[in-house]
């Protein structure tokens, strides 16, 4: 029997609603073989998913998604990085000053529009401190501004809308290098939100891979099949692997399932055995 892996889910560590462990015990109920605990600039939840999988039988891969300076939405995610590098830990206390940075720009500007929303009510509604885009995104939903949290990143979170901070702490090279400095492999995640031409995304991957850059995320839930074919056609092209993923946030984004995102995600478990030779070799 094929088995099935999904390589992008959040906790409650950054923008999930799952503790590490629940987000575990959600891929077993799934019947996913394995899983990467990828939180944004984080990895405080990683050692508590990685127990629970031992616990349970379902593999955990240590995993970070980086946000990266971009005129658009350019996200590194990390596999098997050392949790433990005290280079890691440097780069994440900068990474943290930037997202306050960024916290207190969105909510000033959906105060701007009109929104009572603030800083406070994000926060208890984050259990680790830690606020992103989605937390807004369900204020906005809760108090009725919107009908769902993906309309209130549709409408005025994600890039390009109003209340889109795009402020971040590392360039994409920086966060290739980070990965690599601390023994990992490095995929850029969701290639359509760069909003790059083809010819754009062949040039930016390119230049990627010459400092390091192992993969691209060739399996995600918003693609489409013929978007799916192009991204791994392309990564066949240019000699990366593919990882895959659905972007689990579970209340913090209902509409997406672990394991099949939308309702037709299949991740085999081949992808994770390619990255893990690709990382031996």
């Amino acid at each position: 029997m094929e088995k099935y892996i999904d390589l992008h889910t959040h906790s409650l560590m950054s923008d999930g609603s799952m503790t590490p462990a629940e987000v575990v015990r959600e891929a077993k109920k799934a019947g996913l073989a394995a899983i990467a605990l990828s939180d944004h600039d984080t990895v405080d939840g990683v050692r508590e998913a990685m127990a629970e999988g031992e616990k349970i039988g379902v593999e955990v891969v240590p995993a970070i998604e980086f946000s990266v300076q971009s005129e658009t939405e350019t996200h590194i995610l990390g596999y098997y990085i050392d949790i433990d590098s005290p280079r890691l830990s440097e780069a994440l206390e900068s990474i943290i000053e930037t997202r306050r940075y960024r916290n207190r720009e969105t909510c000033r500007k959906l105060n701007e529009l009109g929104f009572d929303v603030t800083l406070e009510e994000a926060n208890a509604i984050a259990p680790n401190g830690f606020i992103g885009r989605a937390h807004f995104a369900k204020l906005l939903a809760d108090k009725g501004y919107t009908e769902s949290v993906s309309e209130g990143f549709r409408l005025y979170l994600e890039n390009g809308k109003y209340a889109y901070c795009g402020k971040q702490s590392m360039t994409d090279e920086e966060a290739v290098r980070l990965i690599k400095e601390c023994g990992g492999v490095a995929c850029v995640a969701h290639l359509h939100l760069t909003k790059k031409s083809d010819t754009e995304l062949r040039e930016f991957l390119i230049r990627l891979k010459a400092c390091g850059l192992d993969g691209i995320e060739g399996y995600y839930t918003e693609y489409t099949p013929e978007m799916q074919e192009k991204y791994q056609s392309l990564a066949k092209e240019l000699g990366l692997i593919i990882s895959g993923g659905t972007d689990f946030h579970a209340k913090m984004k209902p509409h997406i399932a672990i394991g099949t995102g939308l309702g037709n995600l299949r991740i085999p478990y081949s992808i994770l055995e390619t990255i893990k030779s690709h990382k031996k070799s």
